[in-house]
Protein backbone atom coordinates (compact mmCIF):
# COMPACT_ATOMS: atom_id res chain seq x y z
CA UNK A 1 0.00 0.00 0.00
CA UNK A 2 1.26 3.44 -0.89
CA UNK A 3 2.18 5.66 1.99
CA UNK A 4 3.24 9.23 2.34
CA UNK A 5 5.50 8.69 5.30
CA UNK A 6 9.09 8.83 4.17
CA UNK A 7 10.65 5.41 3.71
CA UNK A 8 13.75 4.03 5.42
CA UNK A 9 15.92 5.61 2.75
CA UNK A 10 14.45 8.97 3.61
CA UNK A 11 14.82 8.34 7.33
CA UNK A 12 18.54 8.81 6.80
CA UNK A 13 17.73 12.23 5.40
CA UNK A 14 16.13 13.50 8.54
CA UNK A 15 19.38 13.10 10.43
CA UNK A 16 20.27 16.31 8.65
CA UNK A 17 19.69 19.35 10.91
CA UNK A 18 16.14 20.61 10.71
CA UNK A 19 14.68 17.44 9.18
CA UNK A 20 14.48 19.33 5.88
CA UNK A 21 11.54 21.47 7.09
CA UNK A 22 11.15 22.98 3.61
CA UNK A 23 11.27 19.63 1.82
CA UNK A 24 14.85 20.22 0.71
CA UNK A 25 16.06 16.67 1.33
CA UNK A 26 19.66 16.27 0.19
CA UNK A 27 19.11 12.88 -1.50
CA UNK A 28 15.42 13.13 -2.35
CA UNK A 29 15.59 11.30 -5.66
CA UNK A 30 17.19 8.22 -4.12
CA UNK A 31 13.88 7.39 -2.45
CA UNK A 32 11.48 9.04 -4.91
CA UNK A 33 13.16 8.59 -8.31
CA UNK A 34 11.93 10.55 -11.35
CA UNK A 35 10.39 7.43 -12.87
CA UNK A 36 7.71 7.42 -10.16
CA UNK A 37 6.17 10.43 -11.92
CA UNK A 38 7.39 10.00 -15.48
CA UNK A 39 5.82 6.56 -15.79
CA UNK A 40 2.42 8.29 -15.57
CA UNK A 41 3.17 11.17 -17.95
CA UNK A 42 2.96 10.57 -21.73
CA UNK A 43 6.12 11.40 -23.62
CA UNK A 44 3.99 13.39 -26.07
CA UNK A 45 2.75 15.78 -23.38
CA UNK A 46 4.76 18.82 -24.40
CA UNK A 47 4.08 18.31 -28.10
CA UNK A 48 0.36 17.96 -27.39
CA UNK A 49 0.26 21.12 -25.27
CA UNK A 50 2.23 23.29 -27.68
CA UNK A 51 0.77 22.05 -30.96
CA UNK A 52 -1.63 25.01 -31.05
CA UNK A 53 1.19 27.56 -31.34
CA UNK A 54 1.44 28.91 -34.86
CA UNK A 55 4.95 30.34 -34.55
CA UNK A 56 7.31 27.39 -34.92
CA UNK A 57 10.25 29.63 -34.07
CA UNK A 58 8.94 30.59 -30.65
CA UNK A 59 10.77 29.14 -27.68
CA UNK A 60 8.86 26.75 -25.45
CA UNK A 61 9.42 27.43 -21.75
CA UNK A 62 9.06 24.93 -18.90
CA UNK A 63 9.31 25.87 -15.22
CA UNK A 64 10.12 23.37 -12.45
CA UNK A 65 9.12 24.73 -9.03
CA UNK A 66 11.14 23.36 -6.11
CA UNK A 67 13.43 21.34 -8.37
CA UNK A 68 15.70 20.09 -5.55
CA UNK A 69 18.97 18.87 -7.11
CA UNK A 70 17.57 18.78 -10.64
CA UNK A 71 17.39 15.07 -11.44
CA UNK A 72 13.67 15.19 -12.21
CA UNK A 73 14.09 18.39 -14.23
CA UNK A 74 16.61 16.71 -16.53
CA UNK A 75 14.66 13.45 -16.73
CA UNK A 76 11.42 15.29 -17.50
CA UNK A 77 13.09 17.32 -20.24
CA UNK A 78 14.48 14.18 -21.87
CA UNK A 79 11.11 12.47 -21.49
CA UNK A 80 8.96 15.08 -23.22
CA UNK A 81 11.26 16.81 -25.71
CA UNK A 82 10.85 15.06 -29.04
CA UNK A 83 13.68 14.91 -31.54
CA UNK A 84 13.94 16.52 -33.96
CA UNK A 85 12.10 19.36 -32.26
CA UNK A 86 10.99 22.31 -34.36
CA UNK A 87 11.22 24.83 -31.58
CA UNK A 88 13.79 25.43 -28.91
CA UNK A 89 12.72 24.12 -25.52
CA UNK A 90 14.12 25.70 -22.35
CA UNK A 91 13.55 24.43 -18.83
CA UNK A 92 14.19 26.61 -15.78
CA UNK A 93 14.34 24.92 -12.40
CA UNK A 94 14.54 26.70 -9.08
CA UNK A 95 14.74 25.81 -5.40
CA UNK A 96 15.19 27.82 -2.22
CA UNK A 97 18.21 25.70 -1.19
CA UNK A 98 21.37 27.11 -2.82
CA UNK A 99 23.36 23.95 -2.05
CA UNK A 100 20.89 21.81 -4.00
CA UNK A 101 20.91 24.31 -6.86
CA UNK A 102 24.70 24.27 -6.95
CA UNK A 103 24.58 20.49 -7.29
CA UNK A 104 21.98 20.78 -10.05
CA UNK A 105 24.15 23.26 -11.93
CA UNK A 106 27.26 21.12 -11.61
CA UNK A 107 25.51 17.97 -12.84
CA UNK A 108 23.49 19.63 -15.60
CA UNK A 109 24.07 17.70 -18.85
CA UNK A 110 22.17 20.22 -21.02
CA UNK A 111 23.26 23.72 -19.96
CA UNK A 112 22.10 25.13 -23.30
CA UNK A 113 18.52 24.03 -22.66
CA UNK A 114 18.23 23.63 -18.88
CA UNK A 115 19.17 26.19 -16.25
CA UNK A 116 18.85 26.38 -12.48
CA UNK A 117 18.72 29.24 -10.03
CA UNK A 118 18.24 29.65 -6.27
CA UNK A 119 14.90 31.32 -5.58
CA UNK A 120 12.26 31.37 -2.84
CA UNK A 121 8.87 31.47 -4.57
CA UNK A 122 7.25 32.99 -1.47
CA UNK A 123 9.49 36.07 -1.72
CA UNK A 124 10.74 38.11 -4.67
CA UNK A 125 10.04 36.24 -7.91
CA UNK A 126 11.04 38.93 -10.37
CA UNK A 127 13.66 36.60 -11.82
CA UNK A 128 10.88 34.46 -13.25
CA UNK A 129 9.38 37.43 -15.04
CA UNK A 130 12.84 38.39 -16.28
CA UNK A 131 13.22 34.89 -17.71
CA UNK A 132 9.91 35.20 -19.56
CA UNK A 133 10.89 38.61 -20.90
CA UNK A 134 14.21 37.23 -22.12
CA UNK A 135 12.41 34.82 -24.44
CA UNK A 136 9.58 37.16 -25.35
CA UNK A 137 6.93 35.02 -23.65
CA UNK A 138 4.10 36.16 -21.42
CA UNK A 139 3.81 32.82 -19.61
CA UNK A 140 5.55 29.50 -19.20
CA UNK A 141 3.99 26.95 -21.51
CA UNK A 142 4.17 24.33 -18.76
CA UNK A 143 4.89 24.67 -15.04
CA UNK A 144 5.68 21.69 -12.82
CA UNK A 145 4.76 21.97 -9.16
CA UNK A 146 5.39 18.50 -7.77
CA UNK A 147 5.27 17.81 -4.02
CA UNK A 148 5.85 21.47 -3.16
CA UNK A 149 2.47 22.71 -1.93
CA UNK A 150 2.65 21.05 1.50
CA UNK A 151 5.95 22.67 2.41
CA UNK A 152 4.73 26.14 1.47
CA UNK A 153 1.47 25.47 3.30
CA UNK A 154 3.18 24.30 6.51
CA UNK A 155 5.66 27.16 6.57
CA UNK A 156 3.45 30.01 5.33
CA UNK A 157 -0.09 29.00 6.23
CA UNK A 158 -3.27 28.98 4.18
CA UNK A 159 -2.52 32.41 2.73
CA UNK A 160 0.91 31.24 1.60
CA UNK A 161 -0.56 28.24 -0.20
CA UNK A 162 -3.20 30.34 -1.98
CA UNK A 163 -0.57 32.89 -2.90
CA UNK A 164 1.64 30.19 -4.40
CA UNK A 165 -1.20 28.80 -6.51
CA UNK A 166 -2.25 32.25 -7.70
CA UNK A 167 1.28 33.25 -8.58
CA UNK A 168 1.92 30.11 -10.59
CA UNK A 169 -1.41 30.38 -12.36
CA UNK A 170 -0.64 33.96 -13.37
CA UNK A 171 2.49 32.94 -15.30
CA UNK A 172 1.49 29.49 -16.60
CA UNK A 173 -0.41 28.35 -19.65
CA UNK A 174 -0.48 24.83 -18.19
CA UNK A 175 0.22 23.70 -14.64
CA UNK A 176 1.08 20.10 -13.71
CA UNK A 177 0.42 19.80 -9.99
CA UNK A 178 1.09 17.13 -7.38
CA UNK A 179 -0.30 18.15 -3.99
CA UNK A 180 0.56 16.08 -0.93
CA UNK A 181 -2.49 14.64 0.89
CA UNK A 182 -3.24 15.56 4.50
CA UNK A 183 -1.67 12.38 5.88
CA UNK A 184 1.67 13.67 4.62
CA UNK A 185 1.27 16.81 6.72
CA UNK A 186 0.83 14.70 9.84
CA UNK A 187 3.88 12.60 8.97
CA UNK A 188 6.04 15.67 8.39
CA UNK A 189 4.99 17.18 11.73
CA UNK A 190 5.59 13.87 13.51
CA UNK A 191 9.13 13.56 12.09
CA UNK A 192 9.92 17.05 13.29
CA UNK A 193 8.70 16.30 16.79
CA UNK A 194 10.70 13.05 16.92
CA UNK A 195 13.82 15.14 16.50
CA UNK A 196 12.79 17.32 19.42
CA UNK A 197 12.08 20.34 17.25
CA UNK A 198 9.14 22.70 17.41
CA UNK A 199 6.09 21.98 15.29
CA UNK A 200 5.56 23.83 12.02
CA UNK A 201 4.34 27.32 12.88
CA UNK A 202 1.06 26.96 11.00
CA UNK A 203 0.29 23.25 11.32
CA UNK A 204 -2.39 23.49 14.01
CA UNK A 205 -4.03 26.62 12.60
CA UNK A 206 -4.46 25.46 9.00
CA UNK A 207 -8.05 25.60 7.80
CA UNK A 208 -7.28 24.02 4.45
CA UNK A 209 -7.00 20.35 5.33
CA UNK A 210 -8.63 17.02 4.52
CA UNK A 211 -8.77 16.61 0.74
CA UNK A 212 -6.10 19.20 -0.02
CA UNK A 213 -5.93 18.38 -3.74
CA UNK A 214 -9.63 19.07 -4.12
CA UNK A 215 -9.35 22.42 -2.36
CA UNK A 216 -6.37 23.30 -4.51
CA UNK A 217 -8.45 22.52 -7.59
CA UNK A 218 -11.30 24.69 -6.29
CA UNK A 219 -8.97 27.65 -5.81
CA UNK A 220 -7.33 27.31 -9.22
CA UNK A 221 -10.67 26.99 -11.00
CA UNK A 222 -12.63 29.46 -8.90
CA UNK A 223 -10.08 32.24 -8.48
CA UNK A 224 -7.19 31.76 -10.90
CA UNK A 225 -8.78 31.30 -14.31
CA UNK A 226 -7.64 27.71 -14.72
CA UNK A 227 -9.46 24.45 -15.33
CA UNK A 228 -8.60 20.83 -14.68
CA UNK A 229 -8.19 19.05 -18.00
CA UNK A 230 -6.64 15.72 -17.09
CA UNK A 231 -5.54 13.47 -14.25
CA UNK A 232 -2.62 11.19 -14.99
CA UNK A 233 -3.48 8.95 -12.06
CA UNK A 234 -1.66 8.56 -8.76
CA UNK A 235 1.99 7.93 -8.01
CA UNK A 236 3.24 5.03 -5.92
CA UNK A 237 2.95 7.43 -2.97
CA UNK A 238 -0.77 7.86 -3.67
CA UNK A 239 -0.52 11.42 -4.95
CA UNK A 240 -2.53 12.60 -7.95
CA UNK A 241 -0.86 14.22 -10.93
CA UNK A 242 -3.30 16.87 -12.14
CA UNK A 243 -2.96 18.95 -15.31
CA UNK A 244 -4.60 22.39 -15.40
CA UNK A 245 -4.77 24.81 -18.29
CA UNK A 246 -5.54 28.47 -18.57
CA UNK A 247 -9.10 29.34 -19.55
CA UNK A 248 -9.57 31.69 -22.48
CA UNK A 249 -12.19 33.78 -20.68
CA UNK A 250 -10.06 34.78 -17.70
CA UNK A 251 -8.50 37.96 -19.10
CA UNK A 252 -10.65 40.34 -17.05
CA UNK A 253 -10.00 38.46 -13.82
CA UNK A 254 -6.25 38.40 -14.45
CA UNK A 255 -6.19 42.14 -15.09
CA UNK A 256 -7.92 42.62 -11.74
CA UNK A 257 -5.34 40.36 -10.08
CA UNK A 258 -2.45 42.20 -11.68
CA UNK A 259 -3.74 45.37 -10.05
CA UNK A 260 -3.23 43.58 -6.73
CA UNK A 261 -6.85 42.66 -5.99
CA UNK A 262 -6.21 39.08 -4.88
CA UNK A 263 -8.17 36.56 -2.87
CA UNK A 264 -9.06 38.32 0.41
CA UNK A 265 -6.17 40.69 -0.26
CA UNK A 266 -3.63 37.93 0.32
CA UNK A 267 -2.09 37.69 -3.13
CA UNK A 268 0.96 39.63 -4.24
CA UNK A 269 1.81 39.66 -7.91
CA UNK A 270 4.95 39.68 -10.03
CA UNK A 271 4.50 43.20 -11.36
Amino acid sequence: MATCSISSAADDEINDPGAAPYGNFINYYTFNPPENRLSLIPSTLLRDLTSVHSDAQQSTLILDVGCNSGELSVAFYNHVVQEPDERKVHLLGFDLDPVLIQRAQQNNPLPGNISFLPLDVTKDTRQLQDHLDRYGCSRFHLTLCLAVTMWVHLNHGDGGLLQLLSRLASISQHLLLEAQPWKCYRSAARRLRKLGRSDFDHFKSLRIRGDVAEQVREHLEGHCGMELVQSFGSTTWDRKLLLFKRRRDCGRRNKRHLRGEGERGEVEWFR
